[in-house]
């Protein structure tokens, strides 16, 4: 009888044993970023617990606390005005006593400032997740052996009901060799696999009057669902060091999710 040889991706050895805390860009801070932040926050608490130095996020956004955010996105009417990104961080630095940092503008493009291992975007457009892709290309390709080389890509997105994460390589990671496993070198991003589905998607980024006419758009829970889901992605990454998955599918609507498996 033939063995059927599993396919996995080995996760770079620098997650495992890092020199310093890893350093991750979260690129959005709304419905679902405000949801990730937390969950990373979490993530390297316990990464440290376990005698890992954990983890450095910085959080980009350039927009404003209004009221249509408040009850979906984590932002209590104390900070109605604030930027985001910096209403998020300095909460979580009091809470868990990090020193993560706020960048109160647009994610770079094309520049080799801010760079970091991991890259995760909850972005509302198509145009700036081709823009990141880009941006995490040009700067993987001039200097690959400077410190915090972008390494992994993770994209959030989602519809009402409805959305994916989605996590890829930048560039090639160096597998073992086994022959247990069939180790996957790269993992394509969602800007080559997916292009001509994203070059057909119909966009509205107009924002919403109110917390009614934002659930119009976003059902309630759509954003920590994914953020849950896709944090748990990335904590097997830390924790195993061996995926199968890269991702999944997600409605809501009919508790229904489908895994990406690498391939």
């Amino acid at each position: 009888m033939k063995q059927i040889i599993k396919t996995v991706h080995f996760v770079d050895n620098y997650l495992i044993n890092p020199t310093n805390p890893v350093t991750v860009n979260l690129i959005g801070a709304g419905g679902t970023g405000s949801q990730v932040l937390s969950a990373l926050a979490r993530i390297n608490h316990s990464l440290i617990a376990l005698n890992h130095p954990g983890l450095f996020v910085q959080v980009f956004d350039n927009d404003s606390v209004t009221t249509a955010n408040l009850g979906r996105q984590l932002f209590a009417a104390s900070e109605l005005g604030l930027n985001k990104a910096a209403a998020l961080i300095n909460r979580m630095n009091r809470f868990f006593g990090t020193d993560w940092k706020a960048v109160t503008s647009m994610y770079p493009e094309k520049t080799e400032s801010n760079r970091a291992t991991i890259t995760i975007s909850c972005v509302d457009t198509v145009k700036a997740r081709f823009e990141i892709a880009e941006t995490l290309k040009n700067i993987s390709t001039k200097n690959k052996n400077q410190n915090n080389n972008p390494l992994y890509w993770m994209d959030f997105g989602n519809s009402r009901n409805t959305g994916q994460v989605i996590l890829s390589t930048v560039d090639n990671i160096k597998q073992p060799a086994s022959k247990k496993y069939k180790a996957i070198l790269s993992i394509p991003m969602i800007t080559d696999e997916f292009k001509n589905l994203l070059d057909d998607v119909k966009e509205n980024s107009e924002p919403s009057c109110s917390l009614a006419q934002a659930l119009t758009k976003q059902d309630l829970f759509i954003n920590s669902s994914l953020a849950s889901l896709g944090a748990s992605l990335l904590w097997t990454m830390f924790r195993e060091g061996m995926i199968t998955y890269r991702g999944f599918f997600l409605n809501l609507k009919d508790f229904r999710t489908q895994p990406l498996t690498v391939k």
